[in-house]
């Protein structure tokens, strides 16, 4: 006999291999580097800079990089080389908008949830 949960996932397209789903905290981590790049000076920023004068909540290396490579699936952050052989850097993209939100491009990027979906 066939379970109702087995019924209801046959209809579920399988999740691509190798995709990570992107967490809410994640996604506020990279608003709060988004918030602190508008500010920034310079047209480059390094991880080191990042974790230097960034926001608090992102100055270890794993937030840190997560942060910018969030910004970069969005358009935010443009990865280029480095001076060092280990190091990181990313070119910033000033788009002409006030009070840019990665939370808008978020939901575009996770989808609809089940929750949007009509009965």
């Amino acid at each position: 006999m066939v379970s109702l949960f087995e019924r209801l996932d046959r209809g579920r397209p399988t999740p691509a291999a190798g995709t990570k789903s992107t967490r809410p905290d994640e996604i506020i981590s990279a608003q709060k580097l988004l918030d602190f790049l508008q500010r920034w000076a310079k047209d480059t920023i390094t991880e080191r800079e990042i974790r230097v004068y960034g926001p608090q909540s992102i100055r270890d290396k794993k937030s840190a990089i997560g942060s910018a490579e969030i910004l970069v699936h969005f358009g935010w952050l443009t990865p280029i080389r480095s001076a060092y052989y280990n190091g990181r850097m990313w070119q910033i993209t000033r788009k002409p908008i006030v009070g840019p939100k990665v939370a808008a491009d978020w939901q575009l990027y996770q989808g609809f949830s089940s929750d949007n979906v009509a009965p």
